[in-house]
């Protein structure tokens, strides 16, 4: 098995990690800008979306976009779903926090404007805001002939920045997670906007239509969850893999019902013989979304049908996957 596709691909990990810990670092002390003000932060740097206080509330802020998903947009001349992705990674990102999303601005920059990208990419946009409940209230275009690239004349990247609101006692940091808790999982609808680098490299492009289904939003379920339960913890499985759930707490995690790997991801693993490994540390392998919760509770959701057990917390950190009646502690590369 190939232990090192993503880095091959053009994505290195480790350089990343140490991008992002560089920024961290002379990012933080801005914090200290708003002490004893409306907007002094709530938590620090790493989670999926950090809090400024807002009186009795919290505004959650984060910002992701849609990577190299670009270009398989741009290599089978479809830009919708690209839209969808772009809300969903960000309102996906806000519920970590136990915050409703409820606005974003997008970012969209050109090689060339082309008013029909444009506007398919705000069609997918206005079908994601539709499916969570949000507003697009703005946005920013550019024309960067020099700067992006992509298939042809068509290159363009697109990224948002979403807000939402949370009590501050309902704020998920997941200092609530112990030894004994219960991992449910939601379903992802395939690849969705993360490991595209690896993907691409891996699969013919006859076979890209497969990775241009869009991510799923998790808001309608979420928002249902949170208005009945109290919950320990949300990760979204995105860039990382399983290993996102690190983010959420020092205990580790023992995952040994995940269910079938979608076949996109299969092909993927089969066609580019890559590791288990890598693959569970790189894609979400069939779950986009994991609730942390303590066993009541975790059995009261699965019930209600929207969510279903994959494994559970442990003392020992990390993150082990059992598959075939065979144990894998990931390799920790990010976060």
């Amino acid at each position: 098995m190939v232990e090192n596709m993503y880095a091959g691909s053009g994505v290195d990990l480790r350089k990343e990690n140490d991008v992002v810990e560089t920024i961290k670092r002379i990012l933080r002390p801005t914090f200290d800008n708003r002490i004893g003000k409306i907007g002094e932060v709530e938590c620090d740097i790493g989670a999926y979306a950090n809090l400024v206080s807002f009186g009795d509330y919290a505004l959650a802020l984060t910002t992701d976009g849609v990577g190299s998903k670009v270009l398989v947009a741009q290599a089978l001349g479809s830009y919708e779903n690209v839209g969808i992705d772009c809300v969903a990674m960000n309102v996906n990102d806000l519920l970590c926090v136990g915050a409703e999303p409820i606005a974003m601005v997008d970012y969209i920059a050109m090689q060339y404007m082309d008013l029909n990208i444009a506007r398919e990419i705000a069609w997918g946009l206005a079908k994601g805001a539709k499916e969570a409940n949000i507003a697009i209230i703005g946005g920013e275009t550019a024309s960067m002939a020099e700067v992006i690239r992509g298939v042809g004349d068509r290159g363009f990247d697109l990224a948002g920045a979403a807000l939402g609101i949370v009590k501050k006692d309902n704020i998920l940091t997941g200092d609530n997670i112990v030894v004994g808790d219960v991992v449910l999982g939601m379903a992802s609808s395939g690849v969705h906007s993360n490991g595209l680098g690896l993907a691409r490299s891996v699969l013919p492009k006859n076979m890209w239509v497969n990775l241009n289904v869009p991510t799923r939003i998790y808001v309608n379920e979420m928002l249902d969850i949170f208005s009945k339960y109290k919950i320990h913890g949300a990760a979204h499985i995105t860039g990382g893999g399983f290993l996102n759930l690190n983010r959420l707490t020092v205990c580790g995690f023992i995952l040994d019902s995940l269910p079938d790997v979608p076949p996109v991801l299969k092909k993927i693993q089969e066609m580019g013989n890559i590791s288990d490994d890598e693959m569970y540390r790189t894609f979400n392998m069939g779950v986009g979304f994991c609730i942390i919760a303590d066993k009541f509770t975790a059995d009261a959701i699965e019930k209600s049908g929207v969510a279903f057990r994959i494994g559970g917390v442990v003392e020992e950190s990390g993150v082990v996957i059992i598959k075939n009646g065979e144990s894998l502690k990931l390799s920790r590369v990010i976060y």
